[in-house]
């Protein structure tokens, strides 16, 4: 039975990609997901942010006594031991690549044009097989139109991709006015892949103390009608491969996807919730529907299900709210 599959230009061993998470923070936990059958591995984002505050801090600790006596010399920090901008994440990139045989794929959220290109060249030189753009970005300036939005989207795509040479994925959000024809520019702006769906994390407000505060939620398997419903009508139509992450959690999940024209599937919440070993819970689970049902590879599942390869092409387009409501007991109605 062959699990393989072709993503951003590797073969993989298998469909089962780890997402960015936290867990990509520990190499020891990067080879424990390799071990279970992760078949690349997609870095924490690195957020131009915490570059920047980071330079600000040892601009800081270096320039604030400059007019001081010589021998305050002795207040600056120990530079070697002083970690600034992306040097921690980079000297990551290399010991996940001492560690791994699978595709270590870096993770960039730049807020700058230069910051996106600048940090993207580094990222190619610590030696990242691919880089994946998280592009988390919620406009709230409500004078700025949907088309300026896109075109710094695709702005960011074509300033990167002239800038290395490592291959590009781009995970986006669902919110776009065209869902497809934003797919098909970021396509033909250069993107290698892209990545649906980005899952932004919405706030919350605590009733004891009167503050807003950040509520992580971790994703559910309801989580994937949004990107399987996507992938299958972006599959065959556009160059760029596709990967589906959001309600990842079994094998089912997982077959779905790939069977809607997806090249791999990726988890996060599910290794959180379930281990670092879940990868080969699934794939187990993967391999025993196909050999029940008499597929002899993952290629071979591919696409079957998506827009252009079903009875009904407009299913996956149309919310069919009627023939969804007059399945419920009539209890729900």
């Amino acid at each position: 039975m062959d699990l393989t599959t072709d993503y951003l230009g590797f073969t993989l061993k298998s469909p089962l990609v780890a997402s960015a998470s936290p867990l990509s923070d520990d190499v020891d936990n990067i080879k424990r997901m390799e071990d279970s059958g992760a078949s690349a591995v997609v870095l924490y984002s690195l957020f131009e942010e915490q570059i920047i505050h980071d330079q600000e801090e040892l601009y800081y600790h270096t320039e604030a006594h400059n007019e001081a006596y010589a021998e305050s010399i002795t207040f600056y920090p120990d530079l070697p031991d002083f970690q600034t901008g992306p040097e921690q994440y980079l000297d990551h990139i290399r010991k996940a690549k001492e560690a791994v045989g699978v595709p270590v794929i870096a993770s960039l959220n730049g807020s700058s044009l230069g910051g996106w290109t600048q940090f993207s060249k580094r990222i190619e030189e610590a030696g990242a097989d691919a880089l994946e753009l998280n592009i988390y970005s919620i406009p709230t300036d409500i004078d700025t139109p949907g088309s300026e939005v896109e075109e710094r989207y695709v702005e960011v795509v074509k300033a990167v991709k002239a800038a290395i040479n490592i291959p590009v994925a781009v995970k986006i959000s669902p919110f776009f006015s065209n869902m497809a024809n934003m797919a098909k520019k970021l396509d033909e702006a250069g993107a290698d892949g892209l990545v649906l769906f980005n899952r932004f994390y919405q706030p919350d407000i605590d009733l004891e103390t009167l503050e807003v505060k950040p509520n992580v939620l971790l994703s559910t398997p309801q989580a994937l009608r949004l990107p399987l419903r996507w992938v299958a009508i972006l599959y065959g139509r556009i160059s760029a491969d596709l990967a589906a992450t959001s309600g990842v959690h079994g094998a089912a999940d997982a077959i779905k996807l790939l069977m809607a024209g997806a090249k791999v599937t990726m988890m996060a919440s599910a290794t959180m919730r379930y281990g670092l070993g879940h990868f080969e819970t699934v794939e187990t689970g993967m391999r025993l529907w196909m050999e029940h049902h008499e597929y002899e590879s993952v290629k071979q599942m591919q696409g079957s299900m998506s827009q252009k390869n079903v009875e009904d092409p407009g299913s996956f387009e149309r919310a069919q709210y009627m023939r969804a409501v007059s399945t419920l007991p009539k209890q729900y109605r």
